[in-house]
């Protein structure tokens, strides 16, 4: 019986030239990543991350505050769908990160504007109309992420890690757990709206089955320091 560790990065740059690092807040929130870990966990975990900017400075931060010894797997398998394609093909001015900043300062509640953005965005992507416009379809991606969670399930067993703790995204975090629950791509990204930025989804892989533990834990975050806790 083993148990994976989905961590999802901390906030990154939103609206910035480069959304790919980490705010201020990123790296404070992956510190506590790290401090949750030194509390519960007794031996240094296999650790997995995608080759994204913000994943490998989340996983650097937290095992710097937990497990120093341990070494980061990087598996671009675990990045992230490339949102602001996503989101360009939806809305052109998204290809534009000033104007997209324009857009903010504007709007009255940020996240009820994004997420009017994202459910038009992610239904053109989830179906198949428009897969020829993307780098990678919905489908592609979905796969891909599946094939990374059973390749991990599989090295688990054949090195006898019982702990992994994998930092990526909500994207992929999502259609992991939605993998384990049978879920639609509807229901997956609805998921995926709802998880906060470091927050912890764990499973157990055991005899071959996969289970959810429990999802989006982020009240550590909270209980530290309310402003800590962030979706965007």
């Amino acid at each position: 019986m083993s148990t994976i560790y989905l961590v999802r990065h901390g906030q990154a740059s939103f609206g910035a030239a480069s959304y790919d690092q980490l705010s201020a807040k990123g790296e404070q929130q992956a510190q506590m990543v790290g401090d949750f870990f030194k509390r519960s966990l007794k031996q240094t975990p296999f650790v997995l991350a995608g080759s994204m900017q913000r994943h490998q400075q989340t996983a650097q931060l937290a095992l710097a505050q937990s497990f120093q010894d341990a070494l980061i797997q990087t598996e671009s398998a675990w990045n992230e769908f490339d949102h602001q394609q996503v989101f360009a093909q939806y809305e052109p001015r998204f290809k534009q990160p000033e104007l997209l900043k324009q857009d903010i300062a504007q709007v009255a509640n940020l996240r009820a504007y994004l997420a009017k953005i994202f459910d038009g965005a992610i239904d053109r992507w989830i179906g198949e109309q428009y897969d020829h416009e993307y780098h990678e379809t919905w489908l592609a991606f979905q796969t891909r992420v599946e094939i990374a969670l059973q390749g991990l399930c599989e090295s688990m067993d054949a090195t006898q890690h019982r702990q992994a703790v994998v930092f990526s995204s909500g994207g992929v975090i999502s259609v992991a757990v939605g993998k384990v629950l049978g879920l639609n791509a509807k229901q997956i990204f609805a998921l995926n709206w709802s998880l906060a930025n470091a927050s912890i989804t764990t499973l157990r892989w055991n005899n071959g089955h996969l289970q959810l533990l429990s999802f989006n834990e982020h009240h550590y975050l909270k209980a530290q320091d309310a402003e800590l806790l962030t979706w965007i």
